[in-house]
């Protein structure tokens, strides 16, 4: 899945969007993971980190389940998905187009809004 998103990292930032990731895993295996990737990749992900996302963090297996989010410039949550398995993750191209709708309704606002108003 990471992959997909760097194979779109391009496309991601002329929407104005970054990626970032963060991962269970040690420092040292998501070093590797993140290797091949242009984008921030975080490491050691806790309960109290999926708690305060609102995750489902797995007892059995104790890690997080793939907790996914698009956020506003504001850092206001705009999408966001929680899965217990592959089926309903934010795939690369579907977010990519996600991404283009919410900024093309952006520019029709901006271009349907009156003046200011002069003094």
């Amino acid at each position: 899945m990471l992959a997909g998103y760097e194979e779109r990292r391009a496309a991601f930032e002329e929407q104005g969007a970054r990626i970032i990731a963060a991962s269970v895993d040690s420092m040292e295996n998501t070093l590797a993971l993140a290797a091949p990737l242009g984008f921030p990749v975080g490491h050691g992900v806790t309960r109290a980190d999926a708690d305060s996302l609102g995750a489902w963090w797995d007892d059995n297996r104790n890690f997080i389940q793939p907790s996914e989010f698009i956020l506003s410039r504001s850092g206001k949550v705009m999408m966001s998905t929680y899965s217990n398995s592959p089926i309903g993750r934010m795939e690369p191209e579907e977010t990519l187009t996600l991404l283009k709708y919410l900024n093309a309704q952006r520019q029709k606002q901006k271009a349907q809004a009156p003046p200011p108003a002069r003094d």
